[in-house]
This record gives structure tokens, sequence and C-alpha cells, in this order.
């Protein structure tokens, strides 16, 4: 492996070889700065057409940001004091967080240890006659097994909010994450694949009376202008946002394909290294660092690279790689029963095995499209240090 010249790695650059991209977007600026349509009009309209149509939904609509697309999409179903929505626990904060805003109870589930998705197994466990909503969480850039949470769904008659916030453009065999259930929601915070210049969102479905709705709610529940039948918010998405939006979701594909490719690298460098097994997925091996992530019917968009470091060296892994210039994140290192927010549930150690040990084992390792074969081998090179030392 080559390392030359690479004394440091970014975990996320997002300014990478976007030179021509950046070149249409101040034009875009510009197109936006002189048309005085500053919130909603055209080119917001035409965002939600081709995210639509690139999600493979009826519908779409834009919003103010990914957790304001949970909150919404729950307000539509009309969620509230007395409700539960079961969801998994190694999750980001807003998921939990747009249930608990609207006076409902986030209901914690344990995850798949190969994925760290939620299965439906674990949802059905967790249901009660409160029950209003499932939302399983696409982590990481890949679906859920949405066959057996679908069936639930039918048999039980409750909704599934599929929280797609990391996923836009990932697939369950053939279906696009937002598709399938009967919203999705999609964060476009600057780090996400798919990312604007500041917060933005989206929500998808394929039942035009909820994408009505949701038109409504997102505009303080108002129609027609300054008549309000019910009490929205403030979520709409500005038309700047949307219009730099449309000039990268073209480019998005081609993104996922980086990501997918320097994926593939570390997977074989690693396992070359004798870092990790030649398998993916499941529990930490005994005989080597890492464990790989495990990818589903090649449809991972890989939003984050994330491994597990064996035998409790996490924490040294990642400040070794620190102190040689490669960055590093922990998603997340808290799962949310364990938040001081959510003490009183009365949930105690142990109560969600998985989730608590991917808590401590997780590492996320850059994996932006634009990385460089130089780059990674550095990355690889340096945890090979790690175990020499």
């Amino acid at each position: 492996m080559s390392t030359t010249a690479v004394t440091s790695v970014p975990l996320l650059d997002t300014t990478r070889g976007q030179e021509a991209i950046f070149d249409r977007m101040r034009e875009v600026f510009d197109r936006v700065l002189t048309s005085g349509r500053y919130i909603l009009g055209p080119e917001v309209e035409g965002l939600e057409a081709e995210c639509a149509a690139y999600c493979g939904a009826q519908h779409a609509v834009g919003v103010s940001s990914g957790s304001d697309a949970l909150l919404v999409a729950l307000m539509a179903l009309d969620i509230g004091p007395g409700d539960e929505v079961v969801l998994p626990t190694f999750t980001f904060f807003a998921t939990a967080g747009a249930v608990t805003r609207l006076g409902a109870k986030p209901v914690f589930c344990d995850v798949d240890p190969a994925t760290f998705n939620v299965t439906s197994e674990e949802l059905e466990r967790h249901m009660s006659p409160r029950t209003k909503a499932l939302m399983p969480v696409h982590l990481f850039g890949q679906c859920c097994d949405m066959d057996g949470i679908l069936d639930l769904a039918q048999r039980t008659g409750v909704p599934v909010v599929e929280d797609a916030a990391q996923a836009i453009g990932a697939e369950w065999r053939g279906r696009r994450a937002g598709s399938m259930g009967v919203m999705g929601c999609f964060s476009f915070y600057p780090t996400k694949n798919l990312g604007a210049v500041g917060d933005a969102g989206l929500v998808t479905t394929n039942d035009a009376r909820i994408a009505e709705r949701l038109g409504i709610l997102r505009g303080h529940g108002m129609n027609p202008r300054y008549y309000h039948r019910e009490v929205g918010g403030n979520f709409r998405i500005d038309a700047l946002q949307a219009a730099l939006l449309r000039v990268r979701l073209p480019e998005l594909d081609i993104a996922h394909e980086g990501r997918r490719r320097n994926a593939g690298l570390y997977r074989d460098l690693f396992v070359e290294a004798g870092l990790a097994p030649d398998r993916e997925g499941g529990q930490p091996s005994p005989d080597h660092l890492l464990t790989l992530p495990l990818e589903v019917d090649a449809s991972h968009i890989y939003n984050q690279f994330v491994v597990r470091v064996a035998k409790g060296q996490r924490d040294e892994l990642r400040a070794w790689l620190g102190q040689h210039g490669v960055g590093t994140e922990v998603y997340y290192p808290l799962s949310l029963h364990q938040q001081d927010c959510y003490r009183g549930l009365g949930h105690r150690e142990g109560d969600f095995p998985v989730s608590e040990a991917a808590a401590k084992e997780t590492l996320a390792l850059p994996i932006f499209p634009t990385l460089r074969r130089s780059e990674i081998d550095y990355v690889v090179a340096t945890m090979h240090a790690f175990t020499q030392r």
C-alpha cells in the first residue's frame, strides 16, 4: 500500500471536486435572487417533482429540515398525547424527538447486530394497543428489511413512516427508500449524500390526501391564505435551497457509486491487511480488529462507513487515528434510551444489548466520493500500525 504524501485524511470534504457544480450553483443563486421568489414557488415545485420521481414516490413535499420532515409526517397522522410510536433506540435523536414534541411516547427497540437496522420482529415485540405508527430508520444509508415491516403494518393496520434521512437512493429489492411506507422522511443536511447549503428536508408519499395535508401543515395549517382549520408550523423550504439541490440531484447516483467504490476498496484492503475477516456484519471477531458493515442486496449508499472495533479498543483506535490526522466520528456514543432526557421512561442498562454494544464499538471512517485511493491506503495503513504498536 502506498501512503506517499498523505499525512491526513478528513472525515468529510464537501467541496473537493465540486468546482463545476459550484459554478452552476452560483448561476442558480443569481436566478433565485433576481426572481424575488424566496419561499416555496417554482423552484420548490421543481425539486418536489424531481425528488418524487427519483425516489419512486407519487408525491414529495419540501420542508425546512429532516427533523421537521419527521415532525410534520407524524402531525399528518394526528399523532399526539397518549399515542406511542415504535422506533429503534440506536439512531439520531431527531427520530424520537419528533415523537416527544407532539406529546406522544417513543417506544424504543433494539437493532440487528449485522446491519444496525431495526427488524419487524423487534418492532412487533414492542407494539401495544396505543401504537399509532412504526418508524424504521434506514441507518447509515442502507434500507431495513422492509418486507417484514410492511407485512407487520398490513396485519396490524399501523402505518409505517420511513426515517430515510441518511438513505436517499438506497433500495430494498428494487424499491427506493421513502416509497414503501405511508411516508418517507429525508434530510438534506450538508453532510448527507444529497446536501443543501443549510437545512432542508423532504417528505414523500403515495397518498394524494396526505401530500395535500403536508403542504398545508408546513404553512401554519393555512388553507386558503389566512384561513386556518388546524395548527401547523413554519416548515417551509427556502426556494434557494430547493434550487441548489436541483443542481446536485442529477449527480447523486455518481456520488453513490463513488462511495460504494471506496467501501469496496476498504473491504479488500482490510482483509488483505488481516484487520478484518473475509465476511461482513455480525459480532466483532475475536481474531480481528474490525468487523465490516454488512451490505444487503448491494443497495447501501454509504452515507457513513461504520465498522465495529473489537476488544473494547474503539476509543483507543479513534485517538490513534486522530493523532495521525485521520478524521472519524462515533454514530452514536449513546443509544436514545440512555440519553438524560429519556431517563424517565425507566430503561436500564442491558435492556437493549445490541444497541448498547454498538454505541461502544462502532466507528465511522472517511467514505466521501472524492476520497483518493492514497488516502484510503493511508487510513488502512494507520489502522494496521495501531495493531503493531
